[in-house]
């Protein structure tokens, strides 16, 4: 169960991508979750984005929480400094684990994985399983085609306008992360996502 703490779950990459800026923009999360006294959920990894993200929360005083498959601890190689790191079996137990520790959800930069957890979330809210804000972070305009094809999606009908509208995005971390906290607050959040 999360603590007192805004907790933000953060999706993104095993691998570093081929700009720096997007290091940088996963460091740059990690030192704004520790300087906001949050706590950051993620997938438990050291490598890529992911690990640098966990680092820079963890020198910035965040408290940290990894969640991660057995079969996958090796290969993602799990962060061994974490303030509780969850292992467990499968990758859907991960997910559910880490939502049922978030009040607010984050996509960086990342490859097929971090698109399914992105779009299982936002899945989730359109559903009504949760109501918490979700978040994305277009470094250097990463995720420019993604957003214009999600735009595509309205004007061909098969997703509204209201929904596109329930994924916020920015380049900018500090004024994303200061929207998500403050679209956030619902306090059983987490027992609705017990139910998925």
């Amino acid at each position: 169960m999360k603590g007192p703490r805004f907790s933000l779950c953060v999706y993104c990459g095993s691998r570093a991508g081929q700009r720096a800026t997007y290091l940088e923009a996963a460091r740059e999360v990690g030192r704004e979750i520790g300087r906001r006294g949050w706590q950051l959920v993620y997938g438990g990894g050291n490598v890529g984005l992911m690990g640098a993200m966990a680092d820079a929360a963890l020198e910035h005083g965040a408290r940290v929480v990894g969640v991660i498959p057995r079969p996958l601890f090796a290969r993602e190689v799990a962060h061994l400094s974490l303030h509780e790191q969850l292992v467990v079996d499968t990758m859907h137990q991960r997910k559910q684990a880490m939502a049922e520790r978030a009040d607010a959800f984050l996509a960086l930069p990342g490859g097929i994985g971090t698109l399914e957890e992105l779009y299982e979330v936002w899945t989730w809210r359109h559903l009504g399983y949760h109501d918490l804000p979700i978040g994305l972070l277009n470094a250097d305009g990463f995720y420019d085609g993604l957003l214009a094809f999600m735009q595509h999606t309205v004007a061909e009908g098969f997703l509204s306008a209201s929904q596109l509208e329930c994924l916020r995005s920015s380049q900018d971390t500090v004024w994303l992360l200061d929207e998500l906290q403050a679209l956030s607050g619902r306090a059983g959040a987490a027992e609705d996502l017990r139910r998925i």
